[in-house]
C-alpha cells in the first residue's frame, strides 16, 4: 500500500525525514480490523513525530497520521478513533489509561491506503458528513469538543477566549462555542486570520496579547508560553483555563499569586473518548457545523501540506484524499 512515513527523525529539519512510498499492508491482530482510508487529516502531532516527540528511532519507519475516515471490512462508512487505550485501565476513559498511545506512535497511522485499528475504535460516519469533513474530527475537533463540553463546565451564554485562531483546535473551538451560544473572543497575530475567525462566528478577534473589553469565564489555551500571561489576565475571578497543548513552549511563569487570589482553575485536557467522538459526529450532522478545511490534497502531495503547516500558513485543517 502507498503510505507517508517518518523514515528519520530530525529536530531542526523535520521534513527531511518524510518519505512517500510503498509499505506492507496491515496485518491486524485479534480484535483489530482494517479500514480502507478515503480521507486523512494532518495534525501538528505529525510534525512533532518527525522531530522525535512521542516517536523513538527504534520504531522507524512509522506510518504517520492520527485522523481518518473510510470504509471498514463490511463496507460501512466509519471514522477512526485515534486513541489506542483500555477504558478499564482509565476508569472508563481510555484517555486516562497510563499506557495509551495515538496511532502513529506505537502502531502505524492513517496517512496510508489502509490502517489497522481495534474494532471498538470505529465510529459510524454520519451520511451528512463527507469523508474529508469526517477525517478532521478525531484529533483537533475531538480535542476541542472535550475541552468545551466535558472540561469547561460552562452554561449557555458564557464568555470565552480562544488563543491562536488559526490552528485546527482553535478554529474548531470557535465554531463549536459560537454554535452553542457562547460569546467568543479570539486572538491572532495575523489580521487575515482574525478576519477568518470572525467569519467562523467569533464575537470579536483581537491581536495576540491585546486587552479584551471584558473578562471571560474561560480561556482555551493551546499556545503555551507566548500567550499564558494574557490568558491568566483575561479571566474573571473564578474563571478557568483549559489547556490542551503548548506549541510555543510549556514553561511560562505560573502566575500563582493571581491564580490563588482570583481562585482560578487550570484544567488539562487530552484528546477524547470514542463516545465523545461519536457524539461530536452526531453534533455536526444535526447542526450543520462543519470543520474549517484549509486545503485538500491527494496523499501523494502530502509533503506540501506538511510544509504549509510548518510555515504556519494554514487556517483550519489540511486533508489528504486517498485513492479514487
Amino acid at each position: 500500500m502507498f503510505a507517508i512515513t517518518a523514515a528519520r527523525i530530525d529536530d531542526t529539519n523535520p521534513l527531511s525525514g518524510l518519505e512517500a512510498g510503498e509499505r506492507p499492508d496491515p496485518a491486524p491482530p485479534e480484535g483489530w480490523t482494517t479500514v480502507t482510508v478515503k480521507a486523512a487529516a494532518l495534525n501538528h502531532h505529525d510534525l512533532w513525530s518527525l522531530r522525535g516527540v512521542g516517536l523513538s528511532p527504534d520504531r522507524l519507519p512509522m506510518v504517520l497520521g492520527c485522523d481518518a475516515a473510510g470504509v471498514d471490512e463490511d463496507g460501512n462508512e466509519v471514522i477512526v478513533h485515534a486513541v489506542i487505550g483500555d477504558p478499564d485501565a482509565g476508569g472508563g476513559d481510555e484517555t486516562r489509561d497510563p499506557r495509551r498511545s495515538l496511532l502513529s506512535e506505537v502502531h502505524p497511522g492513517t496517512l496510508a491506503e489502509k490502517v489497522a485499528v481495534p474494532r471498538r475504535n470505529l465510529v459510524p460516519k454520519p451520511p451528512e458528513l463527507s469523508f474529508e469533513e469526517a477525517a478532521c474530527l478525531p484529533t483537533a475537533w475531538l480535542t476541542a469538543y472535550r475541552m468545551l463540553f466535558t472540561k469547561a463546565g460552562l452554561g449557555p451564554g458564557a464568555t470565552v477566549l480562544v488563543q491562536g485562531a488559526g490552528g485546527g483546535v482553535s478554529s474548531a473551538l470557535i465554531r463549536l462555542a459560537s454554535a452553542t451560544g457562547h460569546r467568543v473572543y479570539a486572538t491572532s497575530r495575523d489580521a487575515a486570520k482574525r478576519d477568518r475567525a470572525l467569519r467562523l462566528g467569533a464575537y470579536q478577534a483581537v491581536p495576540a496579547g491585546e486587552r479584551l473589553p471584558e473578562k471571560v469565564d474561560a480561556v482555551f489555551e493551546s499556545v503555551g508560553a507566548a500567550t499564558w500571561a494574557h490568558s491568566v489576565r483575561a479571566l474573571r475571578p473564578g474563571g478557568s483555563i483549559i489547556v490542551c497543548g503548548a506549541t510555543s513552549g510549556d514553561a511560562p511563569p505560573a502566575e500563582l499569586t493571581r491564580t490563588f487570589f482570583l481562585q482560578l482553575s487550570v484544567i488539562g485536557s487530552t484528546m477524547g473518548t470514542r463516545d465523545e467522538l461519536r457524539r461530536l459526529a452526531e453534533f455536526c450532522a444535526r447542526t450543520g457545523v462543519r470543520p474549517e478545511i484549509d486545503r485538500v490534497l491527494p496523499l501523494e502531495r502530502a509533503a506540501e501540506g506538511f510544509a504549509a503547516m510548518e510555515a504556519g500558513e494554514l487556517f483550519g485543517k489540511v486533508v489528504f484524499r486517498v485513492g479514487d
